[in-house]
């Protein structure tokens, strides 16, 4: 198995019925964990690779009923700090 996080910017809260539809969708084999940041605006979810990709699981997402922003941002650590390399 190999874990994957997205996450997904929305512009409004999701309605009652899209939330419920989202419920569902954590019933998807796949599907991991799904996780709201309403002060920032976005819907991260893990799910794993083996089974599903991005585009599954954003449409998933959009089926659902929930209006997302077109890009998506894979949740990725950030990069190591560059090593500085001593003067020869």
């Amino acid at each position: 198995m190999t874990t994957v996080e997205i996450v997904l910017s929305y512009a409004a809260p999701p309605t009652e019925q899209a939330a419920l539809a989202l419920a569902r969708a954590k019933d998807v084999y796949g599907i991991r964990r799904l996780s709201f940041d309403h002060a920032a605006g976005t819907l991260l979810i893990e799910y794993d690779a083996t089974r599903l990709n991005a585009a599954a699981v954003t449409k998933l997402v959009r089926e659902a009923g929930f209006e997302i922003a077109p890009e998506i941002s894979p949740a990725l650590p950030p990069p190591p700090a560059p090593q500085s390399v001593p003067a020869a």
